[in-house]
């Protein structure tokens, strides 16, 4: 008797896979200023660090449209648990060893780097081949673990050095490396599925040559701008709304947003089954234009911060309904679609922040103009939806009109 597979050992696997990407795109800017006053680094090239970070995620998720398929998905996964791990761990030695410290942070923020782009490539496809009936609600739930992730990362960071003081971050850094290495045999147990049979994926000069492809490469450049732009701002606004301390800014601002954003990708995993994804990432596009329109535009401090806070459960389906949509749309897609995803999703968090910061400067460092301009992307994912909704209505109609003539 053939015994039966448990995929729910996988989604916990995966599950624990973004909570790793969490801890590693979260835990080191906890510690610019440790790191400037420990190792005596500027804060110019402590900048450099969340940049060489998404540029070496952006260059795995292109790099992996070739190497995944060949070498399997659970060779991959596996490589980026251990990756995330040890880049953790030499971040507490490194810059120990070397005689620029700097150079040893960098190169250990490289090494965790690669390994939260492969959990970004790997994991949402390993779900997809899952054999579970709700697809878009399982996808929705299983994102939500970066937010849960993210909010855990900040709040237990923040509470070990309220105990033990920041001087032991080391410590600390041991701690969170344990989930990347203790989940790496839960990826080594767990059943794995192909998302496509080899031969029957279309290939990336087949994907690149049609058109639906690149209407979801820019759903998933709104979805990544619309997520990565007010996260990043978040604290701004939690300070200017509330008139806190910086680090309490820093704090609650990315916590309260990354709150609404799990709170957002929970609802819709339990919801699904009723609702229909387009229609509510419509609403939320719609909603999110809103919530930065409120931000930017508010007189009262108060309803910015709460455009913010909304922001959070606005953008929580972009990122993994487009996603779903992609994966409904072009079933063929294979593991290169959902690289090019990633990569997509994550282009559009590194350019639109970083077109904040500069409109803004250009204003007189008035923040507000800049989130003004970010208002784009979300009125751009609301055209592209309507266009895909269009889109598959024509589609559909063509299909009962041949089925009723007979051509």
């Amino acid at each position: 008797m053939t015994k039966q597979k448990n995929y729910k050992k996988t989604l916990i696997a995966c599950y624990l896979g973004f909570v790793t990407q969490a801890i590693t795109a979260n835990f080191a800017p906890l510690l610019f200023l440790t790191f400037k006053g420990s190792y005596g680094i500027t804060l110019e090239k402590i900048a450099m660090i969340p940049l060489v970070f998404y540029l070496t995620q952006l260059i795995v998720d292109l790099a992996a449209t070739k190497f995944a398929d060949k070498i399997g998905y659970r060779a991959c996964v596996i490589a980026s648990q251990l990756v995330s791990a040890l880049g953790l761990i030499l971040m507490t030695v490194l810059p120990e060893l070397l005689p620029v410290p700097f150079v040893g942070i960098l190169i250990s923020v490289v090494l965790y780097a690669i390994g939260s782009g492969l959990i970004e490539v790997l994991v949402s496809p390993i779900v997809e081949a899952c054999p579970f009936e709700n697809k878009d609600g399982m996808m929705s739930l299983l994102h939500s673990f970066y937010c849960w992730g993210a909010m855990s990362v900040i709040l237990g960071s923040t509470l070990f050095f309220t105990v033990f003081g920041i001087e032991n971050w080391k410590i600390l850094a041991y701690v969170w490396a344990l989930i990347p290495l203790l989940n790496t045999f839960n990826f080594i147990n767990c059943p794995i599925e192909r998302l496509v049979e080899d031969g029957e994926s279309l290939g990336v000069r087949k994907l690149l040559k049609t058109p639906i492809f690149w209407l979801m490469i820019l759903l998933m450049v709104c979805s990544g701008a619309s997520e990565a732009t007010m996260a990043q701002w978040a604290s701004a606004f939690t300070e200017s709304a509330l008139g806190v301390s910086k680090t309490i800014g820093d704090l609650a601002g990315p916590c309260l947003f990354a709150m609404f954003m799990g709170i957002s990708r929970m609802l819709y995993g339990k919801f699904s089954e009723k609702l229909d994804l387009s229609r509510v990432m419509l609403i939320c596009g719609a909603m999110c234009a809103g919530c930065y329109l409120l931000a930017s535009l508010a007189s009262l401090p108060i309803l910015g911060l709460c455009g913010c806070a909304l922001c959070g459960l606005a953008v929580g389906i972009m990122w993994p309904g487009s996603i779903s949509i992609s994966s409904q749309s072009c079933p063929k897609g294979g593991t290169a679609m959902f690289a090019f995803l990633a990569l997509a999703g994550d282009l559009g968090a590194m350019v639109s922040p970083a077109m904040v910061g500069s409109i803004s400067e250009m204003a007189g460092d008035n923040l507000k103009t800049g989130l003004l301009a970010a208002t784009l992307f979300p009125v751009l994912l609301v055209i592209t939806l309507i266009i895909l909704r269009a889109s598959k209505k024509a589609r559909l109609k063509r299909a009962d009109d041949k089925a009723s003539t007979g051509y």
